[in-house]
């Protein structure tokens, strides 16, 4: 099982969506035949066995073992990964574009280059797991307290400044087998139970 899934093919993602599959695909992370499924989900075996159906077409949940009950043949399914992300290549036609608005600090242009990177790196884990490589990522996590807008103003300048003198110094256009990296730095209010006013 993987840990993460990246779900790339749109009517996978459709598939994923319908909230019954969905929790199916969550009852799934333990193996479990449709009997125990539909005890726990409050469907009829059948109906189970439908939807389960419709998740193995799209690679969602995988066959472990079957089991000879009397005259019928119990298989038992599980989840293919622990977690599933669903690509915006999925929406292609609707897909946020970061190149149509490049404003800074416009939430929409942020959610626009947070739509890319998930595209992207769920491009990069599938061609990875495809010729049996790791990724070679970084991410940087942090949380700040801003005092006041001022300061929150001053620290993306001094951010912007550090991050340019890093690209401009380590940027090597001609490099010969050089390999183009993208470096994505965001800063929005951190959405916590213990702060609701975040905004």
């Amino acid at each position: 099982m993987q840990e993460t899934a990246v779900i790339a093919d749109p009517a996978a993602a459709a598939v994923a969506l319908d909230p019954v599959r969905a929790r199916l695909l969550r009852e799934l992370a333990e193996p479990a035949s449709a009997t125990t499924l539909s005890l726990k989900v409050g469907l009829t075996r059948q109906k189970v066995n439908y939807h389960l159906r419709a998740l193995e077409a799209h690679g969602l949940v995988e066959l472990v073992e079957e089991r000879r009950k009397g005259n019928m043949t119990e298989r038992v399914m599980r989840a293919s990964a622990g977690a599933y992300v669903i690509s915006p290549e999925a929406w292609a036609l609707v897909a946020p574009d970061p190149a149509r608005a490049p404003d800074r600090l416009s939430a929409q242009w942020l959610l626009a280059v947070a739509a890319r990177l998930l595209r992207d790196v769920g491009t990069l884990i599938l061609a990875g797991t495809r010729a049996h490589k790791r990724v070679a990522t970084f991410a940087l996590d942090a949380e700040v307290r801003f005092a006041s807008a001022a300061d929150r103003a001053a620290f993306t300048r001094e951010l912007t400044d550090a991050v340019g003198g890093l690209v401009a110094r380590y940027h090597d256009q001609g490099a010969e087998g050089g390999r183009r990296h993208r470096v994505v730095v965001a800063l929005h209010p951190s959405m916590t139970p213990e702060d609701p006013d975040a905004t």
